[in-house]
């Protein structure tokens, strides 16, 4: 087996005077600095390709905290890497309900496909593979995340050609978000500074708004507060059924996604 050992420093830190200056930026949003080392993390991603000493030397000078205070807070979050990560990550939820729909199946042919292990990267350093927690989108298990966009109702088929789409530079669409960027170009937006392109694609689709245009159909209403009730006037106090609603899938900019399969045949690899 490959030694996947990555050096504690590899020595060519691509810390510079800007990326110090933006982290400074970073700090000055918050009325206590130090709020801004999770920002500061991801800009770190963003230039080196995983946290590396010298990123947490440099978010511990600018805060005025120990190296050690950084790097308690880089190793327990897991969006934060020590080794490098590929031009796509690529995440698949193998919680209960993705994997019961056929998380695990996806996860396994992608180990496949890729020749890779979880937390891995492939030898052309385009994808790094790893199984997720529960991504907040059963109403689409299986969900898959690349670069933290989501794509849904997935099956082994589907998984493969999308990772082969992000190795051969195919331009790709979240069907809930934006066109897929890279890894370090999407970990500067988490950092704090917008690409422009937070509007780009739809953010809800059919199973997310289900409720919603229930709610509409029947005259849903929301109920009263505490605060109206104990005023005695809750028979006053109610929400139109437009508001109570919200947003109409088709006021959605760009496409819905995929509406959810109705069989079981994508469960069968």
């Amino acid at each position: 087996m490959a030694d996947t050992t990555v050096p504690y420093s590899t020595g060519d830190s691509k810390i510079g005077d800007t990326t110090i200056a933006e982290m400074r930026e970073l700090a000055a949003r918050y009325p206590v600095g130090r709020s801004a080392l999770l920002p500061m993390l991801h800009l770190v991603q963003s230039v080196e390709g995983r946290i590396t000493p010298e990123g947490i030397e440099a978010c511990a000078e600018v805060l005025g905290l120990t190296g050690a205070e950084v790097s308690a807070v880089a190793t327990f979050y897991t969006m934060y890497k020590r080794r490098p990560v590929g031009d796509y990550h690529v995440g698949v939820c193998t919680n209960t309900l993705c994997a019961v729909m056929g998380g695990d199946l996806i996860f396994e042919r992608l180990k496949q496909h890729l020749d890779v292990g979880n937390d891995e990267t492939t030898e052309d350093g385009k994808i790094t593979l790893e199984h997720l927690e529960c991504n907040a989108a059963c109403d689409y298990a299986p969900v898959m995340m690349v670069n933290w966009e989501f794509f849904d109702d997935m099956t082994p088929e589907s998984a493969t050609r999308l990772v082969d789409d992000l190795r051969d530079g195919t331009e790709v669409k979240s069907p809930r978000g934006a066109t897929i960027c890279t890894w370090k170009e999407a970990e500067r937006v988490l950092a704090g500074f917008p690409d422009g392109r937070a509007d780009e694609g739809p953010t809800g689709g059919k199973a997310t708004l289900a409720g919603l245009r229930l709610a509409r159909e029947r005259n849903w209403t929301a109920p009263a507060g505490t605060h109206a009730r104990s005023n005695g006037s809750a028979a006053e106090q109610t929400v139109s059924a437009e508001a109570a609603a919200g947003p109409r899938p088709e006021d959605q900019p760009g496409k819905e996604s995929q509406a959810v399969h109705t069989d079981d045949s994508r469960k069968e690899d």
